[in-house]
């Protein structure tokens, strides 16, 4: 299956109050989304992010909100109370506004609200992919056993630099400096 940035749309989740500073890898998660949003931005991939109940979790990190207002000011994030963002009428409306079948889920917990918003979205049609560096959970295991269910429902397991090089397929192209300089 070939992964092409016209098909694409990036969904962020759930990356929000004090469980973003305790999943395994705070710090490289946030920094590997912050990656991803700007890269979907430079090269035209519409990004979608959702919270979690963020009057009791509290809101998206700040890192990433800033990167979501700053790269794709026209979003604001769909709120849920659903695990699967798919749950939330809203992001459905949203992403099947935005005519693309070719998902990648960046987020928080791989094996709860990432597991089942892929879940969710393979059974809808949709071909899914899930950066192993774009997911975290607060234990090794949970995170394992979220990416190992995944794989198994036939979700696409990738990283932000190989996703990011298959949008770009070239050398050539206005954004390809900046492209490379996110992963100097």
């Amino acid at each position: 299956m070939q992964l092409t940035r016209e098909e694409s749309v990036v969904i962020v989740i759930d990356v929000q109050g004090k469980l973003a500073t305790i999943v395994q890898e705070a710090s490289a998660l946030a920094l590997t989304i912050e990656k991803l949003i700007e890269a979907s931005s430079r090269l035209s991939v519409p990004a979608l992010w959702v919270e979690q109940v963020p009057d009791k979790l509290g809101p998206t990190i700040p890192s990433i909100a800033n990167s979501m207002f700053y790269f794709h000011p026209e979003r604001e994030p769909i709120i849920k109370s659903s695990f699967s963002a798919m749950g939330e009428p809203k992001f459905k409306q949203s992403l099947k506004s935005l005519n693309r079948k070719q998902v990648i889920l960046v987020g928080m917990e791989a094996h709860i609200c990432v597991y089942q918003t892929a879940q969710d979205l393979l059974a809808d049609g949709y071909e899914v992919f899930v950066l192993i560096d774009g997911v975290s959970s607060r234990t090794t295991k949970n995170y394992q056993l979220g990416l190992s269910r995944m794989e198994q429902l036939g979700v696409i397991l990738t990283s932000v630099e190989m996703l990011v090089f298959e949008w770009q397929k070239t050398t050539e192209g206005s954004h390809f400096k900046a492209i490379t300089k996110l992963f100097r």
